[in-house]
């Protein structure tokens, strides 16, 4: 191997600068070098915010493939622009001490239109782009992209009242205006003021050589950094802000995710003594996570797929979650309950035997009088958490079923006396009390709640649809007459949707953590 260390950069005039530096510095510690320059997709395809362009390491991929061909021996980068997972064989090698972090407002005439309604600002940033907007939510921001001088360039060219830069990038080249002002308040991007250089593992010369430049200081707030990066699992179009400091011998670290359009906001902050700072990235990480982030993260990632599945019954969190990520699911309540008033005198003595199939009937009982006051000798039920919510707010459930009808038929066989109380919906299916008053066993139906249709149009794109009760396909149908694949909690409502669907599944459990599996299983598997 040649002993002329051949350094790899891009042929920006920023990028050069940074070779240049790096060689200078290898110079000076005694080893030969010379720069090879090579041009990325993202200084070829300038017509596309970075963000849209879907590529993670736009700016590094054409070195780390000069890299593997042993056509350099080192790449040298701007480190906010490198994948926090490098190419199989290559190395981080050094890290040279941080130039300024921050990011720069570059303006016309004056500040002036920081306080006005309407300005433009001009950024290919998506990062700076979201942070502003939850800054000036009424101002437009505008997609800039080019190399530093281009994009200074054309901000005098454009009727934009100003343009966000990295400080360090125009400050190394020398060409910063008289009329900018750094953004205290703008988390950079992790890394951002860092030049890396990377080598293969392999080449012993190169790596030893470039080990004598790293920055310790500087290594270990940008690795905290990418690290949250990386915990977040995003990359070069996420909205992801991080910064780490070291003072007196302590690390402080402050991160950030935002939606695309800034209107909504995750922040966190952390500070731990230098060498009890190794797990600062995992905490932030989490904390951003448990807070919505991974929310607003498959946001992100899902923005422009179209939706393909649909859930009649608007789901939590953690159930929206668990589709895989290849499933774009939206939800919202196809059915609207109101508690009605429910008269004392049902309630005055003690029954004997109540059926409840659905939580909305606890509810409404609930609503209308106090858990002391429903003294039910025995009480019947549909459903685990229909069953769990009763115990926990009214008493002992004496038998649960997981559907209506292979209820009726337990109370055929087992019922002590020859009477229920039935708290049911205006709708509801007829199976449970006809099965019993066939059987002379009298229903006394108490109304408890009113139940109404509330579904939307759905786009053709959806091409199924979680159901998770009779009614939720009756109401569906009333707004949406596509055929779709039906996947229902229970054979109860698996038997309403085969008559408008040609292809019904149905969940092992009922619940709607199992409707859920049964979608990933159909769609991924």
């Amino acid at each position: 191997m040649s002993k002329i260390i051949k350094i790899g950069t891009r042929d920006s005039e920023l990028a050069l600068w940074q070779a240049k530096t790096v060689q200078q510095q290898l110079e000076h510690l005694g080893y030969e070098s010379e720069l090879v320059p090579v041009k990325s997709t993202g200084d070829i395809v300038l017509d596309k915010p970075l963000y849209e362009l879907g590529i993670t390491g736009i700016f590094t991929k054409t070195l780390d493939i000069a890299l593997l061909n042993k056509d350099i021996d080192i790449a040298v980068h701007s480190l906010k622009d490198v994948p926090t997972i490098l190419p199989k064989g290559v190395k981080q090698v050094a890290v040279l001490k941080r130039g300024n972090v921050n990011d720069t407002l570059v303006f016309k005439d004056n500040e002036e239109f920081l306080g006005a309604k309407n300005a433009t600002i001009a950024t290919g940033s998506l990062r700076r782009r979201a942070q502003w907007l939850n800054r000036y939510p009424t101002h437009s921001v505008v997609d800039l992209r080019g190399n530093v001088n281009s994009r200074l360039e054309k901000l005098q060219n454009n009727d934009w009242n100003g343009a966000i830069f990295a400080a360090a990038g125009i400050g190394r080249i020398g060409i910063r205006p008289t009329e900018s002002i750094n953004l205290d308040w703008m988390i950079p991007a992790p890394a951002q003021g860092a030049i890396m250089i990377a080598a293969l593992a392999e080449n012993d010369f190169a790596v030893e050589a470039c080990e004598h430049l790293n920055h310790e200081e500087t290594e270990i707030c940008t690795t905290i950094e990418r690290e949250f990066l990386n915990k977040l699992e995003g990359g070069c179009t996420a909205p992801i802000g991080a910064l780490a400091k070291i003072k007196d011998e302590e690390v402080s670290f402050k991160g950030i995710l935002l939606s695309k359009d800034g209107s909504k906001k995750i922040e966190v902050t952390r500070v731990e003594k230098l060498g009890k700072h190794h797990d600062i990235a995992t905490y932030a990480s989490n904390y951003i996570i448990e807070r919505g982030g991974k929310r607003l993260m498959d946001d992100i990632k899902n923005e422009g797929k179209q939706t393909n599945v649909y859930s009649t019954k608007s789901l939590t969190e953690d159930q929206r979650l668990l589709f895989s990520d290849a499933i774009k699911a939206e939800s919202s309540d196809f059915i609207k309950t109101n508690p009605n008033r429910i008269l004392k005198h049902i309630i005055k003595n003690e029954i004997e035997n109540v059926i409840i199939t659905s939580k909305n009937a606890v509810d409404a009982l609930l609503t209308n009088f106090s858990a002391p006051e429903l003294q039910f000798k025995n009480i019947y039920c549909v459903g685990r958490r229909t069953k769990r919510l009763i115990e926990n707010k009214i008493g002992k459930v004496k038998h649960s079923e997981k559907n209506a009808k292979a209820l009726a038929e337990h109370l055929v066989e087992y019922i002590e006396g020859t009477e229920v109380t039935y708290f049911c919906s205006n709708l509801r299916l007829d199976d449970l009390p006809n099965i019993l008053e066939n059987n002379n066993i009298k229903v006394n139906e108490v109304e408890a709640y009113q139940t109404k249709f509330d579904a939307v149009e759905l786009p053709k794109s959806v091409n199924s649809v979680l159901f998770f009760s009779p009614s939720t396909v009756q109401s569906y149908k009333q707004k949406n007459d596509n055929d779709i694949t039906a996947f229902c909690i229970g054979e109860t409502t698996a038997k309403e949707a085969r008559k408008h669907f040609k292809e019904v599944k149905i969940a092992k459990v009922p619940t709607v953590e199992s409707v859920i599996e049964l979608v990933n299983n159909h769609f991924v598997l």
